[in-house]
Parts: structure tokens; C-alpha cells; sequence
């Protein structure tokens, strides 16, 4: 597979405009299409884009280009990297943790094993970037420094990302036959209505309450109410037939 210089449209507006090269030429070597290189000719395309010297840039060479402007049909071949840059390729085992960062680790485990006990062993090794014996210490809390590990999120202390958290539950998650999208219920504020001693309270189990009738009169309230005259107007009768009986 042939390389693509850098900045294609760039490169292709510096050989239009300094170079006899064919617009088919130059759309092979930039691969683009040739109706574009044609636009960029006619300065429809890449307007205000400016050139991009492919031979200071190390891509061609003068004879190069000497050579396809003397024949129309020469593919011009790009120069080789004199810089040979290595691929590193990840590998699979723990991650690289920072010497500054590895403090954190126990404390990033704990967190981990209290709120995704569905992770496996391997998963917390490769986010963490630790080992199998530790995980165990600190589950077991035989660690050399368990009285001051506290459950710390890995993603606050840059241990690890969320996207990376995130994917490891999921996948913990598949494995163990439990729907990933199911949200957990969140305990909430308690309503109003329900919490006694409050107006929304009194007013929500105001209907519940029974009603009473209106209590009857009291016995004393329902006798008959006498007044001192009428008391002695009785007793006067009573008094002169007294006096009369004694004669």
C-alpha cells in the first residue's frame, strides 16, 4: 500500500502551481480524486490553502518530478523515510501505574470491591495495574496498611477512566447473565407528605381522621335555670300554711 504524503491537498497545491505535472499525476501521488485536483487548478478547491513544499518536506525529489513532467504516464514515487518510528504495541498485562499514583492503588481496590463486586480479579489487575496478592490483602484486610484504606473512586484519583470503569462493569456485567441497562433504584428524599409534624403531612391525612358530632349538653348544662326570686315565690305558700296549721 502506498504511503499518503502529509497534507495532501496542501502538496497538491504547491505542484500545480510549480511543477509541469499532469492533474492525474499529481491526484495519484495525493491521492485524490483527478476532477479535484482539476478544481484546485481552476480555483475552486482548497481555496486559501497554501502550498506545501514536498521536497523541503522530504516526500519527493527534483528528478523526481523532472522525470513525470518528461512523461506523462510516470507514477512518482514518494522517498522513504529515513526515520524508521517503531509501533509500540500495548500489551495485555497490568497497566503502568505512576510511582506517585501507586500509593492510591489500595485505596482504589477497596472502593471497587465494595461497589462493583462483580468484577473479577483480572479486570481490578488491569485497571488498578496491581496484583492478584494484593487484591486479597485488601479483601481480606490483611494488608500491611489496612486501618487507613478508605474506598477511593480509581477514576478520581486518575487511575484509571471512566470510559475504561464503565466497560469493565458492562462486560462483568454480560458474564454474569445481568441486564446492563437496568438502572438500580435510588433511595430519595423522604415526601413531605409522609413526614409528620408538617403543614403537607397534616393536610394529606386530614380526610383519614374521623369527625366527630358536636357532644350533647352536659346534664348540668340541660337543667333548668333558676333565679332567687322565683325560688322565694315558690316558698312563700309553703310558709303561710305553716302559720296557719300552728293557730
Amino acid at each position: 500500500m502506498s504511503r499518503v504524503p502529509l497534507m495532501p491537498k496542501a502538496t497538491a497545491v504547491w505542484l500545480v502551481e510549480n511543477t509541469g505535472l499532469t492533474f492525474r499525476q499529481i491526484a495519484d501521488f495525493c491521492h485524490l480524486h483527478e476532477l479535484e485536483v482539476k478544481g484546485i487548478a481552476d480555483g475552486d478547491v482548497a481555496a486559501g490553502i497554501k502550498g506545501l513544499d514536498p521536497i523541503t518536506g522530504g516526500q519527493l525529489t527534483r528528478e523526481e518530478i523532472e522525470k513525470g513532467e518528461k512523461d506523462s504516464d510516470y507514477r512518482l514515487k514518494m522517498l522513504e523515510s529515513k526515520v524508521n518510528i517503531q509501533v509500540q504495541k500495548s500489551t495485555s498485562g497490568p497497566r503502568y501505574t505512576p510511582v506517585s499514583r501507586r500509593g492510591d492503588r489500595p485505596d482504589a481496590i477497596a472502593w471497587l470491591l465494595r461497589y462493583h463486586p462483580e468484577l473479577p480479579d483480572a479486570a481490578i489487575m488491569k485497571l488498578v495495574g496491581t496484583t492478584k496478592s494484593t487484591i486479597a490483602s485488601v479483601r481480606e484486610r490483611t494488608h500491611w496498611n489496612a486501618a487507613n484504606i478508605k474506598p477511593v473512586d480509581p477514576v478520581s484519583l486518575g487511575i484509571c477512566s471512566q470510559l475504561e470503569l464503565d466497560f469493565a462493569v458492562q462486560k462483568a456485567a454480560r458474564k454474569a447473565g445481568r441486564p446492563t441497562g437496568e438502572a438500580t433504584p435510588v433511595r430519595t428524599l423522604i415526601p413531605a407528605s409522609e413526614v409528620e409534624g408538617t403543614a403537607a403531612h397534616a393536610a394529606a391525612h386530614a380526610e383519614d381522621e374521623p369527625t366527630f358530632a358536636p357532644s350533647e349538653p352536659s346534664r348540668r348544662e340541660a337543667e333548668p335555670q333558676y333565679d332567687a326570686d322565683s325560688v322565694f315565690a315558690k316558698l312563700k305558700p309553703l310558709k303561710r300554711g305553716r302559720d296557719e296549721d300552728q293557730e
